[in-house]
């Protein structure tokens, strides 16, 4: 990873996903992904997406090596972050064996569409991990990994390669790589403000006069 994406990845990461949401409603852009609850890792991450989309049957309906989670891991690094389109079905994607692998790669984040399983081993490898399910149902024999690197949708919300994600205790948000730099700046003036409505609170102000004069509302 360059040192110019590693100091904007830093930058993203300093702001929260609340922030985020408010400065992506601005620009009229849906990036909110609902429904998933993080299941491993801790803190914030801001990492460049690396997709994949998945498609789950019953069992038997595809071969084993159609399961294809090492290739997903190979596909992924530092600064990243897998983001598996899986339709929401409640099948495994991910387990401990794979969440460690990623891990050791330095990957930043796991995001899934879909199921988790094995979630005690996944928090010991400290992976940040989010799902909508988690289920010990393996995915072997109903999972194809059809595609990598191609557009996906997870929870109503587009992802694209490169695209930039932000999770942390509140939600995960996508920031298209094209809205980037624009949201960025954005992001310099709502902090100031939040920090202006802070201090005045801080000395005595009211919450509604505080917000009044920043414009906050």
């Amino acid at each position: 990873m360059s040192a110019t994406n590693a100091a904007l990845l830093k930058e993203f990461q300093q702001i929260g996903t609340s922030t985020w949401s408010d400065i992506l409603d601005e620009i009229g852009v849906q990036g909110v992904i609902g429904g998933l609850a993080r299941r491993g890792g801790e803190g914030r991450f801001a990492a460049f997406a690396v997709t994949a989309k998945a498609q789950a049957k019953p069992l038997g309906s595809f071969k084993r090596e159609d399961f294809a989670v090492g290739q997903m891991i190979d596909a992924v690094g530092p600064g990243q972050v897998l983001v598996i389109d899986v339709g929401g079905t409640e099948v495994s994607t991910f387990g401990g064996l794979a969440s460690l692998a990623a891990k050791v790669k330095g990957v930043e984040a796991v995001i899934i569409d879909g199921g988790c399983r094995d979630v005690e081993e996944i928090r010991e490898t400290g992976l940040w991990l989010a799902s909508r399910h988690v289920t010990p149902i393996t995915g072997k024999k109903r999972i194809k990994v059809e595609t990598i690197g191609q557009p996906i949708s997870i929870g109503g919300v587009s992802v694209a390669p490169d695209d930039l994600l932000v999770g942390d205790d509140t939600g995960i948000v996508v920031i298209p790589r094209q809205h980037q730099a624009v949201v960025l700046e954005m992001s310099r003036r709502m902090v100031d403000m939040d920090q202006e409505i802070e201090r005045a609170i801080r000395s005595g102000t009211t919450f509604r006069e505080a917000a009044r004069s920043a414009n906050y509302i």
